[in-house]
């Protein structure tokens, strides 16, 4: 399981044999998107990053704490 967004987008664009330029063309975001989301940036647009997993059959979702902290206790 992925606990990093920025390795997740890296490792499934990777996976897809395609660049930060053609990956960003293909999910129609700026390269500047997929950069910062990779980077591990905290200042993303929410419907951008979710524009962006669409490629990947993901989406992001707010998610209680609680929630987290107790998966993350597993």
């Amino acid at each position: 399981m992925y606990k990093n967004l920025a390795q997740f987008t890296k490792d499934k664009r990777k996976e897809a044999n395609l660049t930060q330029q053609e990956f960003a063309e293909r999910a129609g975001v700026a390269l500047t998107v997929v950069r910062k989301i990779e980077q591990g940036k905290e200042n993303l647009s929410l419907a951008k990053v979710n524009q962006v997993l669409y490629m990947f059959g993901s989406k992001l979702i707010p998610a209680p704490m609680k929630e987290i902290d107790e998966r993350d206790k597993r």
